[in-house]
């Protein structure tokens, strides 16, 4: 069956497809339907079954034989470390720290919040959480001390487990002394706290509060699975509220299980005893789906993989990697490609490596630019995926689905609607636009399976945020078109899309054509307010490695592609060359907050911020272009 005969199965019968598809896991007891949608617009999937997520990551696996299997290989250029661990060690390592949690207490339903580095450690956490049934909650380790008070105060975590340190080029990120403060400030104390003692930093335990790794586990006798029902969460992940207060992500376990092992062979074409690499962190909802949960469940060898993709030690660290593990298919970030590519324009560091086994390239997190898709293919000679989620959904919204049919690529949409998801693009109104209009992109309730059915402790806040705008669908926030193939493409944020003179603009639309210009290696463009036509484009530029070009030719060269290709209605006039664009960690780019500093708007350091002297840079830039004005 080719994509449209699988998608045009779900949409005519969307309880039969899902219940074929909950047949791949094991379940201790099985679901009597899939979706319970008596509580609607709020809805649930497999509510009835009983199944254990640790069980169906790890245990099965031995339990048909390939307990000698490579499940997690870590793979650490800054401490120049490669370590392999079977399917049958972690077993036994999971199994070990679960029983040690469930001896000092920890439950079905507690939360315990895990605060840990790229280390294989940190997914044994969350799969010893899973098999007991506590509820894990991941923080992006290094986070600032009072983010993670934040989130100690809405979840209440029984028990937190962390690591003494991070590593970082050049530095180490001392976590313990954070950890400290964050319970200091929160209202909420843990019992206790779990700490694995790394090499490069031992941090001072706290008597009574405090348990080294080790120690904890010392001759406790290992848990079994314990199973849950199908609605029983499985973490709460936080993602960024724009009013400061984080939104808790939840996800429930049957559905997590079920979208995940569907998505791995579907979309990624994974299966038992392939190896998968998604190069991003366990504090992100890709670490939480593609690092540790999904390719466990497929049975695949995952990487964990501590480290950057320029500068430990080169932009070549990527490609040695897929090699060494003979990566099947790769996950990572646009802006991670961009940075290679920024160091690498000819792609001499890709020639070094034998890249045989890599099947394809996917990428997801910020919107990849045509120029950046092209770069990758010419030089990897592999379909180059881009596809498009969001940590809500936990999976792919849209995608190129390579494990049933690789569909023509077009190069700046994520392709097509995965089965699950009814995509439409709506005008203010919540009516459906013809194909090619802009719009804000929302989609048909019931989500499927492995999406969040609400936030944790905030039913309310869920239904405002997503489902009031438009009723009976869930808003995504992002704004695009769909073309007359069914093709999507996301242009902006609905925040990004920009007014001038009465006409909507996608600052995404001016970005992909600023990124063909042979200098650029990267760029944002932001809406700043303007007297006469409300809102006015600006650009920001990096340049190539190696680029010695005058910076005001080039950009007098981009604001005339910008007129050439999109026309004088954008007056796009402001641009400027930068070092570097602000991001979060995960490498989005913080566009809201350099519109703020534009207009002179107060605004709040974006706790995920990956580097915060940037935005004075970005200040001094604004000051040149004569922003914030007055």
């Amino acid at each position: 069956m080719g994509y449209k005969e699988v998608y045009s199965a779900w949409k005519a019968d969307p309880e039969k497809f899902w219940m074929e598809a909950a047949e791949k896991i094991d379940w201790d007891r099985k679901p009597s339907r899939a979706l319970f949608d008596e509580n609607t617009p709020l809805y649930e999937w497999f509510s009835d079954g009983m199944a254990n997520t640790c069980w169906n990551a790890v245990d099965r696996h031995v339990e048909a034989g390939r307990g000698d299997q490579i499940a997690i290989m870590h793979e650490s250029p800054i401490t120049h470390a490669t370590k392999g661990i079977t399917y049958k060690e972690l077993q036994a390592r999971v199994a070990s720290l679960a029983g040690a949690l469930k001896m000092r207490g920890v439950e079905k339903g507690d939360r315990v919040i895990i605060y840990m580095p790229m280390i294989p450690e940190a997914l044994e956490a969350m799969l010893a959480c899973a098999r007991i049934g506590a509820i894990h909650s991941v923080v992006f380790g290094g986070f600032a001390a009072n983010e993670l008070a934040v989130r100690i105060d809405d979840c209440a975590p029984k028990a937190i487990i962390a690591a003494s340190c991070g590593l970082e080029p050049g530095r180490v990120v001392h976590y313990k002394p954070l950890l400290d403060e964050a319970i200091e400030i929160a209202d909420h104390k843990p019992e206790f706290c779990v700490i694995f003692q790394r090499e490069q930093e031992v941090a001072k335990l706290i008597e009574g509060r405090d348990f080294s790794w080790h120690g904890f586990q010392y001759g406790v006798k290992p848990a079994d699975c314990v199973p849950v029902e199908g609605n029983h969460p499985a973490y709460i992940l936080y993602t960024s509220g724009t009013t400061g207060q984080p939104k808790g992500v939840v996800r429930h376990t049957g559905g997590h299980l079920v979208a995940l092992q569907w998505s791995m062979k579907n979309i990624y074409n994974i299966e038992a005893g392939d190896r998968f690499w998604a190069a991003s962190d366990v504090g992100w909802v890709v670490g939480h789906s593609y690092i540790c949960y999904g390719p466990l469940i497929a049975g695949a060898t995952t990487i964990v993989f501590e480290g950057k993709p320029i500068g430990t030690p080169h932009p070549g660290v990527f490609w040695r990697i897929i090699q060494n593990n003979r990566i099947k298919s790769f996950f990572t970030a646009p802006t991670a490609l961009r940075a290679i590519k920024r160091e690498d324009p000819s792609g001499e560091w890709i020639k070094r490596y034998v890249l045989h086994d890599l099947q394809a390239l996917y990428l997801a997190g910020e919107r990849a630019d045509p120029d950046t898709v092209e770069w990758a293919q010419k030089h990897l000679k592999v379909p180059v995926v881009d596809h498009w989620w969001q940590t809500e959904t936990g999976w792919a919204i849209a995608a190129n689905p390579v494990g049933i049919e690789e569909l023509p690529t077009k190069i700046g949409s994520p392709s097509v609607a995965m089965p699950g998801y009814d995509v439409q693009v709506l005008d203010e109104g919540g009516h459906p636009v013809p194909p090619g209009t802009l719009g804000a992109i929302a989609i048909k309730l019931p989500l499927p399976p492995g999406t969040l059915p609400t936030l944790w402790n905030a039913e309310a806040r869920f239904k405002k945020s997503y489902l009031e705008h438009f009723p009976g669908y869930y808003e995504t926030g992002d704004a695009g078109y769909i073309d007359e193939d069914g093709y999507l493409y996301i242009m902006a944020r609905t925040d990004d899309v920009i007014n001038v003179a009465g006409h909507r603009l996608s600052t995404g639309a001016m970005e992909e054509v600023l990124a063909g210009h042979a200098d650029v290696a990267e760029c944002a463009v932001i809406g700043v307010a303007d007297d006469l036509k409300g809102q006015v484009p600006m650009g920001f530029l990096c340049l190539n490695a190696g680029c010695n070009r005058a910076p005001d030719e080039i950009v007098k060269e981009c604001v005339q592609r910008v007129r050439d290709q999109i026309g004088p209605v954008a007056a796009f006039k402001l641009a400027c060359v930068v070092d570097r664009l602000p991001k979060t960690r995960s490498g989005k780019i913080l566009r809201g907050t350099m519109a703020k500093i534009a207009d002179g708007e107060s605004w709040k350091m974006p706790a995920t911020i990956d580097d915060p002297a940037i935005l004075d840079e970005i200040t001094l830039a604004l000051k040149g272009l004569g922003y914030p004005r007055g």
